[in-house]
């Protein structure tokens, strides 16, 4: 099996394509992008995407794209979208079956009180708020939520960790960071203090590997965090 990584590149968009081949393409999604359309009627990454698609290659008529997983919309990171209708119930499977190793990296307020460890709740949906709630045992409609997180390194008065994601929970790594008592920087809905400037949080989706739904090869996919002060000062 090979192991393939790219380099980030960018269009007039501002689109930053992480991976493409005839069946994927990964998108180094910024803050503030939703991947799928929803009640705001804004732009999704996907509907950019395709505009992309159909420019690159002049393509006539309608582009086929469909969407695997998502990222919330104020963090950044991976996302992988198919380009063809064999990809994708491939990809979806994928994802359901937990066979892609997601890595995320988040900044955050407080240290853990370990360096590294194994974080369990049992995760909560409020709908109306949009909120997840973690609790340390299960309770009515509640899903097992597992992360595991090692601290990186520790800036002035900010951590930062890289997170390993064992399960893909609505706002899962927010939510269990939050109820340690590490909020998100830039994350008011989960208890930081102060929002960020651009309206995003501090919480990257940095790699994401697996075995390619077509070709049958191990792909590695990596993206910069955004460039700012911070993030310039944990790379």
């Amino acid at each position: 099996m090979s192991n393939t990584s790219r380099i980030v590149h960018s269009n007039p968009k501002n689109l930053q394509v992480v991976y493409e081949d005839n069946h994927l393409i990964a998108i180094n999604k910024r803050a503030g992008d939703i991947v799928q359309g929803d009640k705001t009627g804004d732009t999704p990454l996907s509907e950019i995407v395709k505009q992309y698609i159909k420019k690159k290659y002049n393509k006539p008529g309608n582009v086929y794209l469909g969407v695997a997983h998502r990222l919330d919309r104020p963090t950044t990171g991976i996302v992988v979208f198919a380009k063809t209708s064999k990809a994708l119930p491939r990809l979806n499977k994928l994802f359901a079956e937990k066979a892609a190793k997601k890595t995320y990296w988040a900044i955050v307020k407080n240290p853990p009180k370990k360096q590294q460890d194994v974080l369990t709740h049992w995760m909560k949906r409020n709908p109306k708020q949009n909120k997840s709630y973690a609790h340390p045992k299960e309770v009515h409609d509640s899903k097992k939520a597992i992360l595991e997180y090692r601290v990186l390194k520790k800036l002035d008065n900010l951590f930062f960790l890289e997170v390993d994601l064992k399960t893909g929970r609505h706002h899962q790594i927010r939510s269990q960071l939050a109820a340690i008592g590490c909020p998100i920087k830039g994350d008011l809905k989960y208890g930081f203090d102060r929002s960020n400037k651009n309206g995003g949080i501090h919480l990257h989706a940095r790699s994401l590997s697996f075995i390619h739904p077509v070709k049958k090869e191990e792909i590695k996919l990596v993206a910069p965090p955004p460039q700012d002060s911070v993030w310039n000062a944990c790379c």
